[in-house]
């Protein structure tokens, strides 16, 4: 028995900012953009449109491809660090908006890798016999979060949701292992000042520092690293190499990040799903919307190894792998 996908589902904002777009706001040039990151374009939300009306959709089509009622879920985890509200949970929100209730719904907060720490704790559920049938959401608007005057960041994120639907089934398909690790003592490579720690200046108007602050080169080399790392220990415990992998689906942060990866890992990058280029870095979402879109496009077989790696801010990183 194990924890098998069984559905897939993405959404993304309607409003595409392309590179030109980004030229018109900041000190920046689509030629810098692209040999720096490998975007070209990403999504964001207008005013007045939310992240659940992104996470409603893409956890719909998740259930529609699984061919089952959202009352028939046992639990609902959330991965995102920019949820609508503080609390309640952004978890809670959608399980109201999908009409269940009485079901355990909670969000995680890992950033990057908030969706790879959501895989750990589904397939922990899945294995102890606790919950059978799970949605597992990646969720972020980071277009919230970002001072849009900083040209090192702004051209980086997008907005957008994935869904999984996981069900405990026979057989040997499904999530065969994840690895999870962070290392707190290297927060200061990316963070957002929030909460008790968010400062104002003395008319209380604009907050200093504020938005997405992030040390770029520092953290290329440690995310590099450490994707190529964490999976590499995730196929062992799986009993496996990186020569069994048929496709490799990371967080969606750099174009240059992925293919030293997968250059570390061995694999050619036609055994690499990227779609940084049109969506940016979605955050937690990222993995999601990449894999549901690799499913619509038939790379993805029966039986196929796909491994699922990412890093994010605290910092925290993971890998997943999975017989499809």
């Amino acid at each position: 028995m194990g924890a098998r996908i069984i559905g897939t589902g993405s959404a993304v904002p309607l409003t595409c900012l392309t590179n030109a777009d980004m030229e018109k706001r900041v000190a920046t040039s689509h030629d810098w953009i692209v040999s720096r990151t490998g975007i070209y374009e990403r999504r964001v939300m207008k005013q007045g449109e939310d992240m659940l009306d992104l996470m409603y959709a893409a956890s719909t089509q998740a259930l529609d491809a699984a061919g089952l009622s959202a009352r028939t879920l046992q639990a609902i985890v959330v991965a995102t660090v920019s949820g609508d509200y503080a609390f309640p949970s952004t978890a809670c929100l959608l399980q109201a908006r999908l009409g269940v209730d009485n079901i355990p719904a909670f969000d995680v907060c890992a950033a990057c890798a908030g969706f790879v720490y959501g895989m750990s704790v589904v397939h922990s559920y899945v294995k102890s016999g606790e919950y059978s049938r799970l949605l597992l959401v990646g969720a972020d608007a980071l277009s919230t979060m970002v001072n849009w005057q900083d040209r090192a960041t702004c051209v980086l994120f997008g907005d957008g949701a994935g869904a999984l639907v996981l069900d405990n089934q026979p057989g040997e398909q499904g999530l065969l292992s994840t690895v999870i690790e962070s290392s707190g003592a290297l927060w200061e490579l990316l963070y957002v000042r929030a909460g008790q720690r968010r400062t104002v200046d003395q008319e209380g108007l604009l907050p200093k520092g504020w938005g997405i602050q992030m040390k770029g080169p520092e953290l290329f080399k440690v995310a590099v690293r450490n994707l190529s790392d964490v999976a590499c220990k995730a196929l062992k415990r799986a009993d496996l190499a990186p020569a069994d992998v048929h496709l490799m689906i990371p967080h969606q942060a750099n174009l240059r990040i992925i293919q030293a990866v997968a250059d570390r890992l061995g694999l050619g990058m036609d055994k690499v799903h990227c779609n940084v280029q049109r969506f940016g870095n979605t955050s937690a979402a990222s993995i999601p919307i990449a894999l549901d879109e690799a499913v619509r496009q038939g790379k993805i077989h029966d039986n196929d190894v796909i491994v699922l790696n990412a890093c994010g801010g605290g910092l925290t990183w993971g890998a997943s792998v999975v017989r499809w």
